[in-house]
């Protein structure tokens, strides 16, 4: 981890594509030495972040139809996996950094966020772990879920609260975190008809938010609980 992170709240949305295009101009800035490691923390427009996969299949027109028909706007990212979906009710956490070596801890930083959010979703009250979900969109190894009795069609089922991805230069990275927190139902929504166009299985059960595990919780308690996670770890300025 860095000495020290300075954090910068993004209060205004510049559009889907390019709040994502942003994360690679800080990672450039940062590699470049102009900018010190930060973090970069904001709440998203509604948006459906497809992968470089998703947007070679057939029934991707038609994915990004139904992303728009739900009041999502669509956009690729240049990081791997498929389409997530997030919106205002959701924290975007990017963490960028200067290393020599940036390749070489690029599995390992997947393990060290996962905790971190884990953890600090667990000072909430979540019942919290990593790993995949049967089942879950945009799988991953260490997608960070909840357990409990969710409410609405997460009921009984762990859900997916935390999806992570990366990307590494010579030099620096990026690692970007979204958690959903509030009202999970326009996402699930989204994703099943996004899904559906692209022709992937998924169990849309696996979707939910913080608030669907612990009613009431909201971004900034989200918010509060990752940064003072981040201060056992490192200096926040």
């Amino acid at each position: 981890m860095a000495p020290a992170l300075q954090v910068h709240r993004q209060v205004a949305n510049s559009g889907a594509a390019a709040d994502l295009d942003r994360a690679l101009d800080l990672l450039a800035e940062v590699k470049a030495g102009s900018r010190e490691a930060m973090l970069r923390l904001y709440r998203p427009e509604p948006t459906v972040a497809f992968g470089q996969r998703d947007a070679k299949m057939p029934g991707f027109a038609a994915a990004e139809q139904a992303s728009r028909d739900n009041g999502f706007v669509p956009a690729v990212r240049r990081a791997g996996g498929r389409a997530a979906a997030y919106h205002q009710g959701t924290l975007v956490v990017d963490h960028i950094q200067r290393e020599d070596d940036a390749i070489a801890g690029a599995k390992a930083r997947f393990a060290f966020f996962g905790g971190l959010f884990t953890e600090a979703l667990k000072s909430l009250g979540v019942d919290a772990g990593v790993g995949e979900i049967p089942g879950e969109y945009c799988p991953g190894e260490f997608s960070v879920y909840g357990r409990g009795a969710a409410v609405g069609a997460g009921a009984g089922h762990s859900i997916k609260l935390v999806g992570t991805a990366q990307r590494v230069v010579s030099g620096a990275w990026l690692f970007s975190s979204v958690i959903v927190v509030e009202n999970s139902a326009p996402i699930r929504k989204v994703l099943t008809d996004s899904y559906a166009a692209l022709g992937l299985d998924w169990d849309p059960a696996t979707a939910g938010a913080v608030e669907d595990l612990r009613p009431g919780v909201t971004v900034d308690d989200v918010e509060a609980a990752v940064l003072a996670e981040y201060a056992h770890h490192t200096q926040l300025t």
